[in-house]
């Protein structure tokens, strides 16, 4: 065949290829929601548009910059901005996504610093996870949740005895700035090494300083393994730190769904309320109480409702919730503070006053408490620490007639001496949780007033010796610690036996009589100030 027909051949073959798909094309229109921005301001945009646009619906800015629908009206939109606008003008075009906002969810998060868009914050590439679920979920229903039985262990001589924390429970812990709130929530975290317990740390706009800080300690002592931590910083915009809490829970509730334990630090819930104040202004909504938006209850209580612990049927799952919170001037009657108290299961309190003088960590037990914590408490705990509360309270109690040199009598004195032992027990350095066996005994051997006759500059060095000296009691007996029994009495004097050898060292003789030191130390006026 001639070249030159042999090529007229192909192009007509192609042609009529062509032809033919030109004519079984169909096309097919799609409609798409464009919308305008009409203003910007700090952290929000107003647009108009958008006619179908629901609440909460992700919508997207130039720039791959993402907005959250917040106001819904006739004209407008109110949308939150959730990452940077500063080349955001009016005029520019915004577009609906069709979904709401969500996370990535999943193993792939353990020991990852996100951010609440769940972008990658500490350089180890992207974020592994093949799961995403919305930030804003139900929370499960009453028929689906079961009764908190078992105790999350804090470390915390002071908690697991007097303030007992169980998995599935939500226990505020408040304070003024600076009172070592944020130390109780890590070493919490560091606590729950080995013991299956899924942990994510949520800094809401906390400094940067801070937030790498922690990081570096979790990574530090082994814990960033199976911690999660969420950061929104002070300059982030507060969309962001509005968005961050809800993020962070939907992150826990899959691993609660899928038949683990979990526990969240919120770090701090006034930061998020700040920023959802600010919204709510920049927005144009009603403000009430201390210019917060009516619904600043709802904002909160739709998010601690999330955490429970699941029927056994759905997996048996817990989310525990230990949200942060700042007082000013030990205010706990201000408004946030008493929203999250009625919200929460408890509350851990942290004194300005004790901390000042060194009792650290700074918990008052007095306005402390654990509304359901107790029923999850293990049984040796439950034996010794009401008597042991009960003797605190007393002595915080006489200590101020001490104060004043007023002459006691014996048994008032003694009240006072056992007093101090309690309070120098439950001292406690930072990021050095206590094993339960070493805590049982020290309850024990409180409750037995071994460390009465121990000098109160020598209890340090005492209580060191009894920690040791905990690691001796028989296997039998620590198995124990972990079931709903009690210990028997022979389990008690195992136990007391073994304090008590180990405190012989340190009980001096002046000492043995500890009313009349009591009497010496009060006339010289060097009385401990509670």
């Amino acid at each position: 065949m001639d070249p030159a027909e042999n090529l007229q051949q192909v192009f007509d073959n192609a042609f009529a290829g062509m032809r033919a798909a030109r004519e079984a094309f169909a096309p097919q229109f799609a409609p798409r929601e464009v919308g305008t921005i009409i203003s910007i301001a700090t952290g929000i945009a107003k647009v108009s548009g958008l006619p179908g646009v629901g609440f909460d619906e992700l919508v997207e800015f130039p720039g791959d910059v993402l907005g959250m629908a917040f106001n819904v009206d006739a004209d407008e939109i109110g949308v939150v901005l959730l990452g940077e606008y500063w080349h955001l003008q009016a005029g520019d075009e915004v577009r609906r996504t069709g979904r709401v906002m969500d996370v990535a969810v999943g193993e792939g998060l353990l020991g990852r610093v996100i951010d609440p868009l769940g972008r990658p914050l500490d350089g180890n590439g992207a974020v592994a996870s093949g799961k995403r679920l919305p930030i804003e979920r139900p929370a499960p229903h009453i028929m689906d949740r079961a009764p908190v039985t078992v105790p999350l262990q804090t470390g915390l001589k002071v908690i697991d005895a007097l303030i007992p924390v169980g998995r599935g429970q939500r226990e505020l812990i408040l304070g003024d700035r600076q009172t070592g709130k944020t130390a109780i929530a890590i070493d919490t975290i560091l606590n729950q090494r080995g013991k299956d317990v899924v942990c994510i740390y949520c800094a809401i706009g906390q400094r940067a300083s801070a937030v790498a800080k922690a990081v570096a300690t979790l990574r530090e002592k082994g814990a960033l393994d199976y911690t999660v931590v969420v950061v929104t910083e002070g300059n982030d915009p507060p969309g962001l730190a509005f968005i961050a809490p809800y993020a962070a829970t939907s992150i826990a509730e899959a691993f609660m769904e899928a038949g683990r334990d979990a526990l969240i630090v919120y770090d701090d819930l006034t930061h998020h309320a700040r920023a959802y104040r600010e919204l709510s202004l920049l927005l144009r909504r009603p403000p009430g109480r201390e210019a917060f938006p009516g619904d600043i209850f709802y904002i909160h209580a739709r998010l601690l409702e999330r955490a429970t612990r699941l029927r056994p049927e759905l997996g048996g799952g817990s989310l525990t919730a230990l949200p942060i919170i700042e007082t000013e001037a030990q205010n706990i009657s201000a408004y946030i503070p008493t929203n999250l108290i009625s919200i929460t299961d408890g509350q851990i309190y942290l004194s300005p006053s004790l901390f000042e003088l060194g009792v650290l960590p700074a918990v008052d037990v007095g306005k402390s408490v654990s509304r359901v914590g107790g029923k999850a408490q293990r049984a040796a705990y439950r034996a010794v620490a009401g008597d042991l509360k009960l003797a605190y309270a007393q002595f915080e109690e006489l200590e101020t007639f001490a104060r004043f040199g007023a002459r006691l009598d014996e048994n008032t004195r003694q009240i006072i001496e056992h007093g101090r032992r309690i309070r120098a027990c439950l001292k406690q350095p930072e990021f050095a949780p206590v094993s339960v066996p070493a805590q049982i005994a020290t309850l024990l051997a409180l409750s037995g007033k071994l460390f009465d006759a121990v000098p109160i500059d020598r209890m340090k060095d005492a209580e060191r010796a009894l920690h040791e000296a905990a690691a001796k009691i028989p296997a039998e007996v620590g198995a124990r610690f972990d079931t709903a029994g009690e210990l028997s009495a022979a389990d008690r004097k195992t136990i007391v036996d073994i304090a008590r050898q180990a405190l012989a060292g340190f009980q001096t003789g002046p000492e043995a009589n500890p009313g009349r030191a009591s009497e010496t130390q009060t006339r010289s006026g060097t009385t401990e100030q509670s």
